[in-house]
């Protein structure tokens, strides 16, 4: 019983805890960006179906259309495409008035503790979606499918690029402080616990390096698939519609993130000449006391 004892206390210490919170923390808030690289690479999917359809005498651009359908199927059955849409349109309108107000009016964070019957609710949703994306990515990566084909229609210049990654990461942060974090917060320690700089610092590198694998290439297949059917004349769904919608709500995210950035050093800036003339003042005295 002493060596179970001791696994038990060795289990339940920091030493052990406060990794397992971070990977956990990063791994369910790259869920995010992940589903943007899904949702890319079915509107990449589909754009190619169609494309085939269209066109008789070329050929289609992945193997062939029939592992196009059984993509296309299998995301319906396993990742349910919609459900993603619905789910990544409301944390990024939620990140938007986050941005702009400072407050949350459409996901509101949850008390501390959890009501049990919540958090297990909680888990159950971060664990199917992490199946769901995680099955999608891996039908998408079988099938051959790849955002990146489309980088010859790539329209999108450097800072909008820029702009949007900024976006992006604001809203995983979003997403992480809402929705992740309190359910890992209660689950590990019992209840709420201040963000470390360790964990803002793992969970940066790990968007950075997700960003520059696969993130830069593929995500702007959003809005390049609804430009490419307009010049086409193709006929535009709902679902494109809501990719290219996503993209700009994303880049607008990034906007007020660069925005406010620049009124932060503005501000920091005019309080340190402040400092420095009150110093100068101080020390050479004021003209008329020396009269």
């Amino acid at each position: 019983m002493g060596w179970q004892q001791k696994a038990m206390n060795l289990l339940n210490s920091s030493f052990l805890k406060q990794p397992f919170h971070i990977l956990t923390v990063t791994l369910l808030s790259l869920l995010l960006p992940l589903s943007f690289l899904l949702l890319s690479r079915i509107s990449c999917a589909n754009f190619y179906y169609l494309l085939t359809l269209s066109t008789t005498n070329s050929s289609p651009p992945l193997e062939s259309s029939t592992n196009l359908c059984d993509f296309c199927s299998s995301l319906f059955l396993y990742s349910t495409p919609f459900l993603l849409y619905i789910l990544v349109s409301i944390v990024s309108i939620a990140a938007l008035i986050h941005a702009l107000t400072g407050k949350v009016t459409i996901i509101v964070e949850p008390p501390s503790p959890i009501f049990r019957p919540r958090l297990y609710a909680a888990w159950i949703f971060l664990c199917t979606l992490q199946v769901c994306v995680g099955l999608g990515i891996e039908e998408s990566i079988a099938t051959g499918i790849d955002g990146s084909s489309l980088r010859s229609l790539d329209k999108c210049n450097l800072l909008s690029r820029v702009v949007f990654f900024f976006g992006l990461h604001e809203t995983m942060l979003h997403w992480c402080r809402v929705v992740v974090k309190p359910v890992v917060d209660d689950t590990v320690f019992g209840g709420a616990r201040e963000e470390m700089w360790v964990e803002r610092g793992v969970m940066a590198a790990s968007f950075g390096w997700l960003w520059w694998w696969r993130l830069r290439d593929e995500i702007e297949s959003l809005v390049v698939v609804t430009m490419a059917k307009k010049e086409l004349s193709m006929n535009i769904g709902v679902t494109d519609f809501v990719g290219w919608w996503l993209y700009y709500v994303t880049v607008t995210i990034g906007m007020v993130r660069v925005v406010k950035g620049f009124i932060w050093l503005a501000v920091v800036s005019c309080r340190r000449r402040r400092g420095r003339n009150n110093v100068t003042t101080h020390s050479f005295g004021d003209p008329e006391d020396k009269v």
